[in-house]
């Protein structure tokens, strides 16, 4: 039997051990998709206690609490921190063979050497140990500790970008860059959501926005903006893929039915998203930046709570989407006008995996590696059966030894054994099929495989 958490953690086989140890282990970090505030990173916080690192923020936590019965007063209420800890602490035994039973003790290791198992009798003593540390633990220092080389955070077109701007005037020997996520620049369905953001996009740009048009044109401004402060990446998360196709006069109508409140049809929606998206696409692809699309979440499912805490609160869930059509005449319509840039296409639900990967080969023109890629596991699929499926089904659909690899998408500076889970299960994967016979003994080849994976691929890729 062998012990929990030990070195050879997710290693079943020597060769996988090797892969990991030699050539896996040591790779610096490139986390091209996370939540993470730059204003932390650039003022170096620090934190006060365990909680308000690892607990704020982190809905997987909150949904587990919840299922596992503790209040809500205890988990994003005003209780005291130590409180609130406590009954994650207690909550963590349950959780055995849910993720985060694995990343909670992969963290607790790892920056804060702690060995003991998480739960209610070792609550105190753990707090405490942690605490004691955080003191020295910046944000700065944390990333450097992780072999954070480079991470780009996920910024709205109006955000100001000072902070990201200040630590490239002053570096801090990591790249931190952001992020253009134009979601909110196609929320018509939400008119309160949409105009909110037309007049901050108004503000920040000293412009009248009054038109379709002049949404374009301030948004482009922006996009200019992003790419003068070092940005290289768009991102944005749908529900699905759009493709209803519009003249100038329906969109000037649904823009100012959504200015003025008025009620948008799901057609009218998807049709101002195609545009919107499209134009965004093209400014991708004419700058060189990447773009991704991280597709097949519904969102915000319990009103109760969405009304109480806001978005973010771990109320969302795998959709179930028709993906493939859309995807397919979108990703055509831009290669036609050969304005398809890098991208990236995330999958939430696991019945779409091979829809996701076949649709990626359909697009690649031999002008960049991996050029179309399908994405890590997201959200509900960074899991290890998650993270296996998109494994298996990048390499039977396409070519994994392209492959850009794995990001946290998370908003914990305590996230990056993440990275150290990932590039287990993929040793493990490829060493399991050396010794069945299934691939080569050639170690130097595959150790450079799995080196490209967790760290080269993406360095070429972005061109940051």
């Amino acid at each position: 039997m062998k012990g929990f958490l030990t070195d050879d953690f997710l290693l079943r086989t020597e060769t996988a051990k090797r892969l990991y140890f030699d050539y896996a282990q040591s790779m610096p970090v490139i986390d091209y998709h996370n939540h993470l505030p730059p204003d932390e990173i650039a003022e170096n916080k620090t934190f006060e206690t365990l909680t308000a690192i690892w607990l704020k923020g982190d809905h997987y936590k909150w949904r587990a609490m919840r299922a596992n019965g503790v209040a809500e007063e205890y988990i994003t209420g005003n209780t005291d921190d130590y409180t609130k800890f406590r009954h994650w602490a207690a909550t963590t035994p349950y959780t055995m063979r849910n993720p985060l039973y694995h990343w909670s003790h992969m963290e607790l290791r790892n920056p804060f050497g702690i060995t003991d198992l998480l739960n209610e009798q070792s609550a105190e003593k753990i707090y405490h140990a942690c605490n004691a540390q955080l003191p020295q633990l910046s944000t700065q220092t944390m990333l450097h500790h992780f072999k954070v080389e480079t991470l780009c955070t996920t910024d709205d077109p109006t955000d100001s970008l000072v902070h990201h701007r200040a630590i490239a005037a002053k570096p801090i020997g990591i790249r931190v860059l952001p992020t253009f996520r134009p979601d909110k620049a196609m929320a018509v369905e939400n008119p309160a959501v949409f105009n909110a953001f037309v007049n901050k996009l108004a503000e920040v740009t000293d412009t009248d926005i009054h038109t379709y048009d002049q949404l374009l044109e301030a948004l482009h401004q922006r996009h200019t903006y992003f790419h003068e402060s070092g940005c290289r990446l768009s991102d944005h998360g749908i529900n699905t893929f759009y493709f209803s196709p519009s003249g100038k006069q329906e969109l000037e109508a649904i823009f100012s039915n959504a200015r003025n409140n008025r009620k948008i049809t799901p057609y009218e929606s998807a049709q101002f998203k195609t545009a919107v998206l499209l134009a965004v696409c093209e400014w991708n692809h004419d700058r060189g930046w990447a773009q991704q699309f991280h597709a097949g979440a519904i969102r915000n499912n319990n009103s109760r709570l969405l009304q109480q805490l806001g978005a973010d609160a771990g109320v969302d869930s795998i959709g179930d989407w028709n993906m493939a059509e859309a995807m397919s005449a979108f990703f055509d319509a831009l290669d036609k006008k050969d304005k398809l840039t890098k991208t990236i296409i995330y999958n939430l639900n696991p019945a779409y995996n091979e829809v996701f990967a076949t649709m990626a080969g359909n697009f690649q023109d031999g002008t960049v590696p991996g050029k179309i890629q399908f994405g890590s596991g997201w959200w509900f699929m960074d899991q290890k059966d998650g993270m296996e499926k998109q494994i298996n089904a990048l390499s039977n659909m396409g070519l994994l030894s392209r492959f850009v690899g794995m990001l946290t998408d998370s908003r914990s500076f305590l996230s990056f054994p993440r990275h150290e889970y990932f590039r287990r299960i993929l040793c493990n994967l490829i060493g399991n099929d050396i010794e069945n016979g299934e691939l080569p003994n050639d170690i130097p080849w595959l150790g450079k495989m799995v080196q490209d994976i967790c760290y080269y691929n993406a360095k070429a890729y972005f061109g940051f």
